[in-house]
């Protein structure tokens, strides 16, 4: 069992940064995919980021290419999103979750493990 708890989230103006942390409790995260979801209002959950258990792979989606870093420390049991250029449109409720599967790590299917969400907000 894994359970995730996610930090960081908050206002910022857009142009600004924030970094997410999501913490796990259990000792196998080093064996789990981590990803970080988002749901904006009214919106479905989007795949944002994921990265591999090792840390060697990172996958993002299109939208934050660029702009956002994923990345974990095992001995922690910590994943991170460093979010920087932030828009108007990354407002939303972040989520991380973790999967055992290594594939199709961009959609939520895979994930079995979901933390409860962290608000973020950016001001124009």
């Amino acid at each position: 069992q894994v359970q995730l708890v996610e930090s960081g989230g908050g206002l910022v103006q857009a142009g600004g940064s924030l970094r997410l942390s999501c913490a796990a409790s259990g000792r196998t995260f080093s064996n789990f995919y981590m990803g970080w979801f988002r749901q904006a209002p009214g919106k479905e959950r989007q795949f944002v980021a994921a990265i591999t258990w090792s840390g060697g792979n990172t996958y993002y989606a299109d939208s934050v290419k660029g702009r956002f870093t994923i990345s974990r420390d095992n001995a922690k049991n910590t994943v991170y999103l460093q979010m920087n250029s932030l828009k108007p449109e990354d407002t939303a409720i972040y989520y991380c979750a973790g999967t055992r599967q290594g594939y199709e790590l961009g959609y939520d299917r895979p994930y079995n493990y979901w933390g409860q969400g962290t608000q973020v907000t950016v001001s124009s």
